[in-house]
């Protein structure tokens, strides 16, 4: 890396050379899932290189939305996966515990005031622009306030990167690392929204989960924020230039029979259309990034469009893309784990709010990596 940067964040962020991303999407508890391979991918780095590795020095740009943001962040900070494993154990008991002020109907289901106690811990109160963080990080969350995406990042040269004179907004450097995580795993039903002063004297923002913008799988996000002109990164495009790495926390499609409808409450039916919407946009990013990217490990996109794995776009494939995940399916994973679940045990998985999960989603991720994840596919990235 060029040596005239002064911080490790910003010899990854503008430097020249070879750029990696590492995308981690959300999904609760199933963020267990995610773990399992990212150690596999620290593990390989250690045979490969013959040292200790930590992410946040090999890849450029680590980002989450939700489960994926408190991953991210943790990895930036310099935890290393199996850290990040233990972190994980430890956090979410304490997490998905029903709030005391918990109303049905009208409360959040576990305290948010917890999560935020134990991100303060983590994060020790440090801002977004503190140097603690190590490599380029970006998280995703909705504002509600003003209905807007916010893909926030550590990127100095940002355009709302400091306080202007006017104090029109408080530059992104200065907001609260703690805030933005819990922002961006803020789901409704969950966790009450989360409030961040955006300009001084006046009513903070509001903001909820980032799986409620199109990006719960924010590899898309992040490969524009990298390439894009206005986010003033501008890196290279090209299969030999860019590499993407996009981790998943178990896929599966959410359905509901006709019979199941009509003896739903309608605040049943309105969760079950949420979650449906994040599964149709986790599958239209998977397509955009299959098509634009080069995969040596192609997943089907549906039974029409198959896996893109031949079709490339007129402009050529813009980055080299590797996708890891399971699927909560029992066909799926009885043929790619040698697993066999009950429709039961795989529905309880399916859970984003059971910390009890966690161990056999761990276990299950566990499995896929050691197929997935080669020593040759990271290799390719050095």
């Amino acid at each position: 890396m060029d040596a005239s940067f002064t911080c490790p964040r910003d010899r990854h962020l503008f430097s020249a050379g070879k750029k990696r991303i590492l995308s981690l999407d959300g999904g609760g508890v199933r963020g267990a899932i995610s773990i399992a391979f990212l150690e596999r991918i620290e593990n390989l780095l250690v045979e490969i290189v013959g040292r200790s590795v930590l992410l946040c020095d090999y890849f450029d740009l680590v980002g989450g939305t939700s489960t994926g943001a408190i991953i991210a962040a943790g990895l930036a900070t310099g935890f290393s996966a199996g850290e990040m494993h233990a972190f994980y154990e430890k956090l979410a008991p304490k997490v998905f515990r029903s709030s005391i002020f918990h109303i049905p109907g009208w409360r959040a289901n576990f305290d948010g005031a917890a999560l935020h106690e134990e991100l303060d811990k983590t994060f020790s109160h440090c801002s977004l622009g503190s140097e603690i963080l190590r490599t380029g990080l970006c998280m995703v969350l909705k504002r509600l306030d003003t209905g807007s995406c916010w893909i926030v990042m550590n990127n100095p040269r940002s355009m709302f990167w400091e306080t202007p004179n006017d104090n029109s907004f408080v530059g992104n450097s200065y907001l609260s690392l703690p805030d933005i995580i819990r922002a961006s795993t803020a789901a409704p039903f969950y966790f009450d929204p989360q409030t961040i002063e955006i300009v001084k004297g006046m009513d903070p923002g509001l903001f909820l989960d980032g799986g409620l913008t199109p990006h719960n799988n924010p590899s898309l996000a992040l490969f524009l924020t990298a390439v894009l002109p206005p986010y003033r990164l501008e890196w290279k495009t090209g299969v030999e230039d860019l590499f993407i790495v996009s981790i998943g926390t178990g896929s599966c499609r959410p359905k509901l029979t006709t019979r199941e409808a009509q003896r739903s409450p309608a605040i049943l039916l309105a969760i079950n259309a949420l979650a449906a919407q994040i599964s149709d946009n986790q599958e239209l990013t998977l397509m955009l990034m299959s098509w634009l990217g080069e995969s040596s490990l192609p997943w089907p996109i549906n039974s029409e469009i198959g896996d893109l794995k031949d079709s490339t776009p007129p402009f050529g494939k813009l980055f080299r893309y590797y996708r890891y995940d399971i699927k909560l399916e029992g066909q799926w994973l009885a043929q790619n784990t040698g697993v066999s679940l009950t429709e039961n045990d795989i529905s309880k998985l399916r859970q984003m709010e059971n910390p009890a999960n966690i161990p056999s989603l761990y276990n299950l991720g566990r499995i896929a990596a050691q197929q997935q994840i080669t020593r040759e596919m990271l290799e390719a990235m050095l």
